[in-house]
């Protein structure tokens, strides 16, 4: 493990390895987590979901469900408030309200397999499945699709009568599964490929995949006598729950609590809410706490993942190595409702590159599956895939190497995006300069033998980072010197540890002198949800705004305990002093210690809306594999993830995310994927057939941490979750190509489709 440092800033707590502050509870199982939650009187929710991938909802009997021994109350779409039309911004994506009722609980129509109907509340889970089978659905079956090219051909079965195409900004009246087309442009696309002596294009396909979280989704909720609806579930945004349950079940704001509890993984997929407005209603029916907890089937079938795609490339060079010209055709199913991420992943895809001409065509499908959601960077691995492989054979053809070329024609501080912002500095071309000098890159790498075949890859990617959003911050100070932190957002990855250190930085404490805890929406300001790799930024400048008004605050208290002017006491390293009288002295724990004498407790509030500027992370990937000829089998043999953090809070945490983001994308490259059968049925609904890397699979992700200071946070802070998945699968592709010649451009690059495609190329 390595960090390179662009500037050093001297910090004493921001680059030091404490021990989490929740790592005792969680490994000895004290934590709480969704399905931990016990309350009396408490009641047991089960989901009745369609089993068609497209049908009409004609009838729904009840009946004999409710009338079952031990069930107290079923509910259907009729029980939820039918809202209009209306956008939701939930943090890494948006969102139409009333398509996510409907998505809640289906209305009319079923539109994809899974997809929930009914909602029954019993004394226990058994009797609460029994129930589900006793409730009685007249369907009328309907033609599917679950492919985003054959969505888009007039011919298609239409998911919404009424969605008509947006495109290029304007309604138009054409009918049709596509939601939106859009386009950027930038320079003259086609004079820049007349410039160029080489162009290639390519098509890719990705297939639906999904987040993996080990905890899958829950609620309890308990809708009181006085009209309180308090649920607690694990989220990644406690109050963009809060938010969507207000508006789905249409109750103010005030009237809902949601607690927050520990969360077994999210990466963009525990945001929107499913369960938990069907147990604030079958509370309300019941007047008991309804818990609700997925299986893992119903997890795979009716949760969001990220969406399948199809792309079309084309890029052009000099034979000396510049880029010249770009340009997209991006296709992405939004799953059965509009909203997919191909407008973050056409913000990406030539993102690492300064090209001045490029043109980009986005267009959102539905299809019949479930409503996509988040995926760490989500659009931008698809996007990558594409890029990164046409970039390999530009490289390949003229004879360049991957890294160097990567160099030559990187983005740089002024350059512009095909979408219209111009980059502040970012770490681009250091973070690629640092891959090419790396052991691993420098290194040999030979074939085995016994019909195996090695190569190395390489890939770049780039991620916005969300640098806005809203954060809150609330402190007491204890009479030891300690400090209470209260905050809102969700600690998916170690962020009450980044965010209690930066506060530890401002003040001169140690991290383990800060106790963060993380709580409810009644307990703190909005705060917006953890995503969009905007939380250690955005919580962490809460964080030391707060951290500034302690030491004002002390400044004040020590100005009285001392007698003298205010504008006289000045702090530097944790240690109050009066620049009167240098015999007038103390630390920051010293001086809380007589605090409260002059003025009762120290507190502190503070709430930020950074502007949200500031430069996204760039990463770019070395890999080599190894390829069985005989079986197909890929296997990674070693793996170096270079990505600029801006400046590492906690190195370790750091590490972790892009270790895992790798790992991840791995799993996208090579063997996960959605598998529908012709009736429209996923197939492979569980953790036995749904392929993830295991630790069997992976060697140690070596990681190399740059950092180029982000100018617009106080300690230089990028966000550093998402793009560590953006490479992994391009870089996959080049690495197999470089062992067998073979350019593989659909994902994943499972044994059966290397197998095939080997058998193809030598016969």
């Amino acid at each position: 493990m390595e960090v390179r440092n662009v500037s050093q800033n001297g910090h004493k707590v921001i680059g030091t390895r404490p021990i989490r502050h929740d790592g005792v509870d969680k490994v000895t199982g004290r934590a709480i987590y969704g399905a931990d939650i016990q309350l009396t009187g408490l009641l047991f929710g089960a989901i009745k979901r369609s089993p068609h991938p497209h049908a009409k909802i004609k009838n729904i009997d009840t009946t004999r469900a409710a009338a079952h021994p031990g069930v107290k109350a079923v509910v259907t779409a009729k029980d939820l408030p039918q809202i209009e039309d209306k956008i939701a911004d939930l943090g890494e994506s948006v969102g139409n309200l009333r398509e996510m009722s409907n998505n809640v609980l289906a209305y009319d129509k079923a539109l994809y397999k899974g997809h929930a109907v009914a909602g029954v509340a019993a004394v226990n889970l058994h009797v609460a499945q029994e129930a589900l089978e006793l409730i009685d659905i007249e369907y009328e079956l309907l033609p599917h699709v679950t492919n985003v090219l054959e969505a888009m051909e007039d011919s298609a079965p239409i998911l919404h009568e009424h969605l008509k195409t947006n495109s290029m900004g304007e309604e138009t009246d054409k009918i049709s599964n596509i939601a939106s087309h859009f386009q950027h442009k930038m320079g003259d696309p086609e004079s820049g490929f007349s410039d160029a002596d080489i162009v290639v294009e390519r098509e890719f396909t990705t297939q639906t995949v999904h987040q993996g979280y080990i905890e899958p989704h829950n609620a309890t909720a308990l809708w009181n006598e006085e009209g309180q609806l308090t649920v607690w579930t694990s989220t990644q945004g406690a109050f963009s729950v809060r938010d969507q349950l207000a508006e789905i079940l249409q109750i103010p704001v005030s009237k809902i609590k949601i607690v927050p509890l520990e969360i077994g993984g999210g990466f963009g997929g525990k945001i929107s809410v499913y369960l938990d407005p069907v147990a604030a209603l079958l509370s309300k029916k019941t007047g008991r706490p309804v818990k609700m907890t997925m299986g893992r089937d119903e997890v795979f079938e009716a949760t969001g993942p990220t969406p399948g795609s199809y792309l079309k490339v084309r890029m052009g060079a000099t034979k000396e190595g510049r880029l010249t010209a770009a340009t997209a055709y991006m296709a992405y199913e939004a799953g059965a409702y509009p909203g997919s991420p191909v407008g973050a992943g056409a913000g990406c895809i030539f993102t690492p590159y300064d090209i001045p001409n490029v043109q980009i065509d986005g267009y959102d499908v539905c299809v019949n599956k479930p409503k996509t959601n988040a995926y760490r960077a989500p659009g931008a691995t698809n996007a990558a895939f594409a890029t990164e492989s046409v970039v390999d054979e530009i490289c390949e053809k003229i004879g360049k190497d991957p890294l160097e070329f990567r160099i030559n024609n990187g983005a740089k501080e002024g350059a512009r995006r095909a979408d219209g912002p111009v980059h502040p500095r970012i770490g681009c071309i250091e973070t690629t300069e640092a891959a090419l000098s790396s052991n691993h890159y420098q290194s040999s790498l030979e074939n085995s033998g016994n019909g195996k075949v090695r190569g190395r890859g390489v890939a770049s990617g780039y991620w916005f980072n969300l640098n806005g959003g809203r954060s809150a911050i609330s402190v007491s100070i204890n009479p030891d010197g300690t400090i209470n932190m209260l905050e809102g957002s969700t600690d998916i990855g170690g962020s009450r540890s980044s965010i209690a250190m930066q506060l530890a930085e401002t003040i001169g404490l140690e991290a383990t002198d800060i106790k963060p805890y993380v709580v409810d929406t009644d307990s703190i300001g909005y705060t917006d949800v953890t995503g969009g790799s905007r939380t250690t930024f955005g919580t962490g400048l809460a964080a030391h705004e707060t951290g500034k008004a302690l030491i004002q605050e002390l400044k004040s208290r020590a100005s009285k305990l001392w007698e003298v002017p205010i504008d006289s006491v000045q702090f530097s390293d944790g240690v109050f002093s009066c620049s009167n009288d240098s015999e007038k002295k103390g630390t920051f724990k010293e001086i809380v210690s007589q605090a409260g004498e002059f003025g009762g407790p120290v507190v502190a509030q503070v709430s930020t809306q950074p502007d949200g500027s500031g430069g996204g992370a760039f990463a770019t990937h070395i890999v080599d594999v190894e390829v069985d000829t005989e079986t197909g089998k890929v296997d990674v043999l070693r793996y170096t993830a270079v990505q600029d953090a801006g400046t590492a809070i906690h190195p370790s945490y750091v590490e972790g995310q892009m270790q895992g983001g790798v790992v991840q994308g791995i799993g996208w490259g090579l063997n996960e994927e959605y598998i529908y059968n012709d009736t429209g049925n996923m197939t492979n609904a569980s953790f036995l057939d749904y392929r993830m890397p295991t630790s069997l699979d992976l060697p140690m992700i070596e990681t190399i941490i740059v950092e180029v200071p982000n100018e617009s946070h106080p300690y230089g802070v990028r966000g550093v979750g998402e793009v560590p998945i953006v490479p992994p699968p391009a870089a996959l592709a080049n690495a197999i190509y470089n062992a067998t010649g073979i350019r593989f451009r659909d994902l994943p690059m499972s044994p059966p489709r290397v197998q095939q495609a080997l058998v193809e190329n030598n016969g």
